[in-house]
């Protein structure tokens, strides 16, 4: 399937999935110790607007020592699945929610500069584009 469409996609998912896995490993740490993104929490509550900081009040902060666990392991998984085509479409999808709900968290969705952020409409573009794509990408595994 060399210039398919799905082809196309399939090497969109290896950029990906590099793409989270080098995510993941630069957040092992987590795993043990939530300081780090409890410290990175607070530095973007400083600048970040009302509703962000409500969600980092009620929801990030508090909820650090799970989410320190949840966030190199979902990355890692998601970018496990899209490297060797499991499921690509529900690993594109919970990869695409756990950027958004980053951003969110940062504020930076709400801001112009957003649309011109490397971590934002490529990433986001890339993931919605997989997880809207055919459910079968060439050289994958089958579920």
């Amino acid at each position: 399937m060399p210039g398919s469409a799905a082809g196309s996609l399939r090497v969109l998912s290896f950029v990906m999935a590099g793409f989270l896995l080098l995510m993941a490993l630069g957040k092992v740490g987590w795993l043990s110790d939530s300081g780090p993104l409890t410290y990175e929490l607070w530095g973007w509550w400083e600048s970040a607007p009302a509703l962000s900081r409500w969600y980092l009040n009620t929801v990030a902060i508090p909820g650090a020592p799970v989410f320190a666990r949840l966030v190199p392991l979902g990355e890692f998984l998601t970018g496990v699945a899209l490297l060797v085509g499991f499921r690509v479409r529900l690993a594109a999808t919970v990869a695409v929610l756990m950027v958004l709900n980053f951003h969110f968290a940062m504020g930076i969705l709400f801001q112009v500069a957003y649309l011109t952020n490397g971590y934002g409409p490529p990433v986001v573009g890339s993931l919605a584009a997989l997880a809207l794509g055919p459910a079968r990408l060439p050289f994958s595994v089958r579920p």
